[in-house]
C-alpha cells in the first residue's frame, strides 16, 4: 500500500515506515503529522484525486529537524572586482510514516 502526498510544494510517494525528508514543518520531535493532501492511494485498487482524495490522510511522526548539503552560491562580474560568496544549508523535517487512512 502506498501514497502520493504533496507537502512544501512537492510530492512524494510513501509507505508505512517510509522516512522521508520534508520543507521545515516547525513542529517538534516526537509530535505527530497529518498530511491531508492526498493525491493517489493505492490499496489494491488505485484511487485518485480530483484533486485530493477526501477523507483520506496520511499520518507520520516528526523524528527531527535537519539541514541538508551547504550549495555555494557565488556572483561574480569580470573587470569590476566584484564577487559576493554565500552558502546556502535547507532546513528540512524527518519524517516516519506511521499511517495511511483511505
Amino acid at each position: 500500500m502506498y501514497a502520493i502526498i504533496a507537502t512544501g510544494g512537492k510530492q512524494y510517494k510513501v509507505a508505512e515506515g517510509d522516512f522521508l525528508n520534508v520543507e521545515k514543518l516547525g513542529v517538534e520531535a516526537g509530535e505527530t503529522v497529518t498530511f491531508e493532501n492526498v493525491l493517489v492511494v493505492n490499496n489494491g485498487s488505485v484511487q485518485v484525486g480530483n484533486p485530493t482524495i477526501s477523507g483520506a490522510t496520511v499520518s507520520a511522526t516528526v523524528v527531527g529537524n535537519i539541514k541538508g548539503k551547504k550549495v555555494i552560491v557565488y556572483k561574480y562580474k569580470r573587470k569590476t572586482g566584484y564577487h559576493n560568496k554565500n552558502g546556502h544549508r535547507q532546513q528540512y523535517t524527518r519524517v516516519k510514516i506511521d499511517k495511511i487512512n483511505a
